[in-house]
């Protein structure tokens, strides 16, 4: 096989201008989904160019899951002073959670005072680095957009002070901290296992989510100390969930071909439609075999999204025609 060379291109072929070419480009759909595999975050669009005093966000988002204010600050050159206290000002004004400051190159000196952010913060305070850039295959493929993590939070000392200060100021009862544990631990599995995946930050709940790349859609993984069941689920919580369950119900034939027998709960009057595997024999007490369900639920969140994902991107909710049935209904 004849293998192809990557060639690196100056960003500036793509987007000439900051505020008039990648803003708006990276706000788009699609685009903030790359930026939030990347950093494990799923982005829904707020607003561009929000006021913030005299000055100006670049972008603003909210986290999907958390409702968390996330900023994203570009800048399309070198990372400079101004930035970094812009960055500050804007983040205090908006009270964002997380702040990402995208540049086509980042010095030392300002990769250090992110990573010191990040040490001297606690959750839910984020802060993110990345380096834009721009391939090419021999020089010849169309270019392709990067995002290079240059520094991030350190997710795990966040997660397990959280766990503890929560634990210590919520007095969490046995099965919430044995939640908090259970999720601590399969995170831990994915990051050393699958960088492709992304799960939230551990939560005493019975679930935690996966983001799947398009706002409305997200994978749960899902246990029940009570009932000693796990499900791997497609949660489909846009206002045309309806419209977009029935899409997909369309598919099922080649979707169970897939995946095997699922359970399709449209649920019309819930907030949400589901598609989902269930686990059963699944007892979250026996820590000793967790190493095993964290397997085993790691490849359904895999096979859920390889399944999914590039098919949620592609509902088009006017493609939706209901039949006889459904209307009188």
């Amino acid at each position: 096989m004849e293998l192809g060379r990557l060639t690196q291109l100056d960003v500036r072929e793509a987007w000439s201008n900051e505020a008039g070419d990648f803003t708006p480009w990276l706000a788009q759909e699609d685009n903030l989904a790359l930026l939030g595999d990347t950093i494990g975050l799923e982005l829904e669009l707020e607003a561009q160019e929000k006021d913030v005093g005299p000055f100006r966000a670049d972008i603003l988002c909210k986290e999907v899951g958390s409702d968390q204010w996330v900023l994203i600050e570009n800048q399309l050159a070198r990372t400079d002073h101004t930035h970094l206290g812009q960055l500050l000002t804007y983040a205090a004004g908006l009270k964002a959670a997380s702040i990402i400051w995208i540049a086509s190159h980042f010095t030392d000196e300002h990769r250090a005072a992110l990573d010191w952010l990040n040490e001297i913060t606690e959750e839910p305070f984020n802060f993110f680095g990345l380096e834009v850039q721009l391939w090419t295959i021999d020089g010849h493929s169309r270019p392709a957009p990067h995002f290079r993590i240059v520094c991030k939070p350190n997710a795990w000392t966040h997660a397990l002070g959280s766990a503890a200060k929560r634990a210590a100021e919520e007095q969490l009862s046995e099965t919430q901290q044995l939640y908090v544990d259970y999720w601590q631990e399969f995170r831990e599995h994915v990051a050393n296992n699958d960088g492709s995946i992304s799960i939230n930050k551990p939560q005493p709940h019975s679930w935690t989510n996966v983001p799947i790349g398009r706002s409305g859609f997200v994978l749960v993984a899902i246990i029940s100390r009570r009932k000693r069941t796990a499900r791997v689920r497609l949660s489909i919580q846009a206002p045309e969930r309806i419209q977009y369950f029935h899409l997909l119900r369309e598919q099922r034939d080649e979707i169970e071909a897939e995946l095997g027998e699922l359970e399709w709960n449209e649920w019309p009057g819930k907030k949400e439609s589901q598609i989902e595997r269930r686990f059963d024999n699944w007892d979250i007490e026996d820590r000793q075999d967790w190493p095993r369900q964290h397997r085993e639920m790691l490849e359904s969140v895999k096979q859920f999204k390889a399944c999914f994902q590039e098919r949620v991107k592609k509902l088009d909710v006017a493609d939706y025609e209901p039949d006889m049935e459904e209307e009188e209904t």
